[in-house]
């Protein structure tokens, strides 16, 4: 039997991924993003409530918005440190303007976390708006106090 392929984003050294926004990814003319809320392996990860909460609000305001037809899917990565967002024909910079301007939505917002009832969510008392507006400020203050955003993987220092 052969060996299974590895895929692409075990291939990064999550040692060095920090806060941030990289191309995980790129088929054909979709490009996967990693929009990583949280540095790994620190046992400071999103627990369920914030990652579903995230989940309802960034979808709804990202699909909202000026690359909404070009979304095709928004969710949280099973490491409970970030998400990805699937986007046709994109541009980097673009993304990245309408991912700091759904974040600032999402801050913004006063009222109801979307979909939030039983018709609209299998699993909607596990919501709260207070928990997805905490992470996307941190998400947002790590973006805006980045140095450089080249959308590339940070790489390992092979001397230590």
């Amino acid at each position: 039997m052969n060996e299974p392929k590895k895929i692409e984003s075990f291939k990064v050294d999550h040692d060095y991924i920090v806060p941030g926004l990289y191309v995980s990814r790129r088929d054909g003319d979709i490009t996967t993003y990693d929009m990583r809320t949280r540095k790994p392996n620190l046992d400071c990860y999103m627990d369920n409530r914030t990652m579903h909460s995230v989940e309802h609000m960034f979808a709804t305001f990202v699909r909202s918005s000026s690359i909404g037809e070009k979304v095709i899917y928004f969710g949280p990565m099973g490491c409970q440190t970030g998400f990805y967002l699937l986007v046709r024909d994109a541009d980097d910079e673009e993304v990245l303007a309408v991912v700091k301007k759904v974040l600032e939505q999402i801050i913004e917002h006063d009222g109801e976390v979307f979909g939030a009832s039983r018709k609209e969510c299998g699993n909607y008392k596990n919501l709260d708006l207070e928990d997805a507006k905490k992470e996307c400020r941190e998400y947002l203050a790590a973006l805006n106090n980045a140095k450089d955003i080249n959308f590339q993987y940070p790489e390992g220092d092979d001397t230590k």
